[in-house]
């Protein structure tokens, strides 16, 4: 079967570790065709929209897209691609696995748990509006609907991947209603899954705890804004952002992401990590079905990081972008 595949390379480094990856999971034995489309700056130079309706039309048709990181400029200019892509495409759900790799010095080498956040609202959505010159008013939206729907597939992914345990993150205590409806939805889904604990802990505890004994989380369930300072600190615990894998998932299709920047210092050189992004491809080769294809590319990846001959600057070594592929390639035949 071929599978027709949203291809958004990016800017910065995104070129070259799409490049990469796509290699890596063409050589899984994988059919793909691939449909690339432009975001951000360079969509905006060559369309003159930083999200054009071809980009939007391709996902919805494919179900499915691979996506390098884009640039977001800060405090000026266009408003985040990610988060149009996730608004547009109601894409509700992001999944964020945190798993040390070997050979990898982190703080916490046997770490394995998950983050899933709500995608679509709390403040980092981003309503906000001047009320009168110097002062700022940004809107906090939480719905009853947003937050089931985040709690279920948080519990039919745990069932699915068989985790144990899920904590819902809050600020119920000083955000009463908001985060107080979050908390409710969460609970009130909980009680459909008796197979799997349900606990929570106040966000400011949640992340202390996190330093402390990460090793007590399973699988974390956050809206928007704790979700994302929350992926970012658990990133940092096995090693930082270009280890980790992203995805946002709806139900009209499923963009699959490297977390980290777009790294312009190092853009063009070639030596970039692409281990984020591969592994978010390999999150996506799950999603579609392949999942000895997934299994294969996982599986050489992780022996390359075992064997610790070849590795990136940025994680220790002297390789460039194109020899590390190579030799998650070569480790598949």
């Amino acid at each position: 079967m071929k599978h027709r595949i949203t291809l958004i390379p990016g800017d910065g480094i995104g070129p070259e570790i799409a490049a990469s990856v796509v290699r890596i999971i063409e050589a899984s034995g994988v059919a793909v065709e691939w449909e690339t489309h432009y975001a951000g700056a360079q969509a905006l130079e060559k369309f003159g929209e930083t999200l054009p309706q071809a980009l939007l039309d391709s996902v919805t048709r494919n179900k499915v897209a691979l996506k390098g990181p884009v640039t977001t400029p800060i405090g000026k200019g266009f408003t985040s691609v990610n988060v149009g892509l996730r608004k547009a495409l109601d894409l509700y759900a992001n999944l964020r696995p945190i798993r040390a790799l070997p050979n990898v010095p982190c703080r916490y080498p046997e770490l394995d748990l998950v983050i899933v956040r709500e995608n679509t609202e709390s403040l980092y959505a981003g309503l906000e509006h001047v009320v009168v010159p110097g002062v700022v008013e940004s809107l906090k939206i939480i719905t009853e609907k947003a937050s089931t729907r985040i709690a279920r597939f948080a519990f039919e992914y745990s069932q699915r991947e068989g985790r144990k345990k899920i904590t819902c993150g809050h600020k119920a205590n000083i955000m009463k209603l908001s985060d107080g409806l979050f908390l409710d939805c969460f609970r009130k889904v909980a009680a459909e899954y008796p197979d799997i604990e349900a606990d929570d802990k106040i966000i400011d505890n949640a992340c202390m705890q996190l330093v402390m004994r990460p090793e007590q989380f399973d699988v974390m369930l956050l809206e928007n804004l704790y979700g994302d300072i929350v992926s970012d600190l658990c990133a940092g615990l096995i090693g930082g952002l270009g280890l980790v894998p992203g995805a946002n998932i709806g139900e009209k299709g499923a963009m699959f992401e490297a977390v980290h920047g777009s790294a312009p210092d190092i853009a063009g050189q070639g030596i970039a990590n692409p281990t984020a992004l591969l592994q978010s491809g390999i999150l996506m080769l799950r999603h579609i079905g392949e999942r000895e294809a997934a299994d294969r590319t996982e599986s050489a990846m992780l022996q390359v990081f075992i064997d610790g001959k070849v590795r990136t600057k940025d994680i220790g070594g002297t390789a460039n972008t194109a020899e590390f592929a190579n030799e998650i390639i070569a480790q598949m035949k």
